[in-house]
């Protein structure tokens, strides 16, 4: 059998499946066009119920790699080497996706369960909410933001390479004093305006490329004179556009070719309605020597009052970024920090994650009907 999957392996059957074909996607074994294997037919192959076997195809949709086509099958949408030849529409409006549905005052984290873990910090931690943090952020808060990463969205990195900040605003301040006020950065056009504004008031020349519904116009960067593309691949503000894993692919392939960076803006990549956080760009990146800086919130999972975010540097910016803006003290309260650690490390984040991604998909469910 070409496919097998176990249930002894700790991870979900759907997931194993899932990932074996995307690496045969990836590896040209089903090339653009290419219809998949029926879900029956590989739901006998692998001896189990066509319902997991529903739910890889699905991943896959939603990543970008297969669409469905009525009373067809599934069909192999991803392409890496054709990328100029797959201009998509531009985003005339914003829309309710497949994969995202609007944030509401509901979407806060459970307030008895931040009180809760408040109170134990106050216990447990005592004098130590008292004691200045590291400069890039406590070391405890770091360790736990990288095995939640490893956990969620195939992240492997170190804390070291972990930045903690008041936000993403604060964050974008930092990188232009890392990356340099010569560079030309590239943003998506339309997008979350204080990014350019940001950008723009620390005296940097903003360049602005057309946004389809998969992502940059693949023309315009090309032609771009940009050394650092600033991108949210998914759900970007306010077009709702998320890209493809075509587009991805060649976002990744521009920053090697050029020798350019990429600042990956993934504010609001847990509110997906998907099982599986989306494939980041960072992750993609590993092994691959490409320059990807990952940055996102708590502001959207937790409540907007909680101003903390972190960025994740690529080891070799690590010595430089020390070198230049380093000296700066860590924004974010230490007592904040110590919250969001025993958030992340007490499960509560990731239940509070699922429970917002069921309920909108049953709010998905109802728009259909």
């Amino acid at each position: 059998m070409r496919y097998c999957v176990s249930k002894s392996e700790g991870k979900q059957v759907y997931l194993q499946l899932y990932e074996q074909l995307k690496t045969d996607i990836l590896a040209g074994i089903y090339p653009y066009g290419r219809k998949l294997p029926s879900k029956r037919m590989l739901a006998e192959e692998t001896g189990i119920s066509v319902i997991p076997v529903e739910h890889a195809y699905e991943l896959l949709c939603d990543e970008g790699y297969v669409e469905p086509r009525e009373r067809s099958g599934y069909f192999v949408v991803y392409r890496q080497d054709d990328f100029l030849a797959a201009a998509g529409k531009p985003v005339l409006s914003v829309a309710v996706g497949h994969k995202y549905l609007q944030h509401s005052k509901k979407g806060v984290f459970p307030y008895t369960v931040l009180a809760k873990l408040m109170r134990r910090v106050i216990l447990d931690y005592g004098e130590n909410i008292l004691v200045k943090s590291d400069n890039c952020g406590c070391a405890e808060l770091r360790m736990a933001i990288a095995a939640y990463l490893a956990r969620s969205s195939d992240i492997i990195v170190s804390p070291e390479q972990i930045v903690i900040g008041s936000g993403a605003e604060y964050l974008y301040g930092l990188l232009v004093q890392l990356l340099g006020k010569q560079k030309i950065f590239a943003l998506e056009d339309p997008s979350y305006d204080k990014i350019r504004q940001v950008y723009q008031s620390n005296g940097l020349q903003c360049e602005m490329l057309r946004l389809h519904e998969d992502g940059i116009d693949s023309r315009q960067l090309a032609n771009s004179r940009a050394g650092v593309l600033h991108v949210t691949p998914f759900n970007s503000f306010p077009s709702g556009s998320s890209a493809s894993a075509s587009k991805k692919y060649e976002y990744l392939s521009w920053a090697a070719k050029r020798g350019g960076y990429i600042i990956e803006d993934n504010y609001d990549s847990e509110l997906t309605v998907s099982r599986k956080n989306e494939d980041t760009l960072f992750a993609l990146a590993q092994g691959k020597d490409i320059p990807v800086i990952y940055l996102n919130t708590f502001s959207r999972t937790i409540a907007p009052s909680f101003r903390a975010g972190y960025m994740i540097l690529p080891s070799a910016l690590l010595a430089e970024f020390q070198q230049k803006v380093g000296f700066y003290s860590c924004t974010v309260p230490v007592f904040e920090q110590y919250v969001l650690t025993e958030i992340l490390n007490s499960g509560e984040f990731e239940r509070h994650i699922n429970r917002l991604r069921r309920e909108r998909r049953k709010q998905l469910q109802n728009i259909k009907k």
